[in-house]
């Protein structure tokens, strides 16, 4: 059966991630055995394809860490398609509406509880040989992981938290901050308090609160402010912050 982190999340214990979006296999793998409970295979900005979503799902699959995929946009067919390939868990962008939100649930789940398309032969159900126990056990392993990005959802928050089915409500910082009028302002009061907000949000609804933070000086404020589903960096802000750490070496002489 797949690796499931959806009771970790509901238990609101501490899980650690990484964001790859280099579509690379190699440095998923290096991410899925560095630690991290959760890697996130970012298929919405990420650099890779749906033929290299395949091979980034095995990367992750021989390591300890738990494959979530970030899909493009909250939509029934992409939930299947990754789903299928195996991954443990699915993060919708820009997730505003309680509607939203139930549909994202409806797309995880195989009917009568949702409106997932069913299939024998995938990688999720180990080719058919253990379709039965993943078509009975789906809903209770995959984890719905919902973005948190516009006023409109931060509006919408305790419905939101609400919805049976969403187990993590994930801030998207960038997305978030431009969408109050205070780009990458992360200190900001009013972007505390979104924050705040959504921490005390899925506290109340017995879920977790997550984030996706750019600099290991943010990790102990926002563990301390309840989010317990963080992210740390990304495969490409790595590789770019070292090789421009690399060339700097040559400054001197230049």
């Amino acid at each position: 059966m797949i690796k499931s982190i959806r009771d970790k999340a509901l238990n609101r214990e501490l899980a650690t991630g990484t964001f790859i979006n280099l579509g690379n296999t190699m440095t998923v793998e290096m991410a899925g055995s560095a630690g991290f409970d959760w890697v996130l295979i970012d298929v919405e900005h990420g650099a890779g394809d749906q033929q290299s979503l395949v091979t980034q799902i095995q990367a992750v699959s021989s390591t300890p860490a738990v494959p979530i995929v970030r899909i493009e946009s909250n939509e029934p067919p992409r939930f299947k398609r990754v789903l299928d390939l195996g991954a443990s868990g699915v993060m919708v962008p820009y997730v505003s509406t309680v509607e939203e939100a139930e549909q994202a649930v409806a797309s995880m789940r195989y009917p009568p509880r949702g409106i997932r398309g069913v299939a024998k032969l995938n990688r999720g159900s180990a080719f058919g040989a253990e379709f039965e126990e993943y078509f009975e056990r789906s809903h209770e392993l995959l984890t719905t992981i919902v973005q948190i990005e516009t006023l409109e959802a931060l509006e919408n928050i305790d419905g939101i938290a609400a919805v049976d089915g969403v187990d993590v409500l994930f801030i998207g910082p960038l997305d978030l901050s431009v969408n109050m009028g205070i780009p990458q302002e992360f200190d900001h009061p009013d972007f505390l308090a979104a924050k705040a907000k959504v921490a005390k949000a899925a506290q109340n609804a017995g879920k977790s609160s997550g984030i996706l933070l750019l600099s290991a000086e943010q990790v102990p404020s926002t563990l301390e402010a309840g989010f317990t589903f963080v992210a740390l960096g990304s495969d490409g802000g790595l590789v770019a912050a070292g090789m421009k750490t690399l060339n700097a070496t040559f400054d001197a002489y230049r």
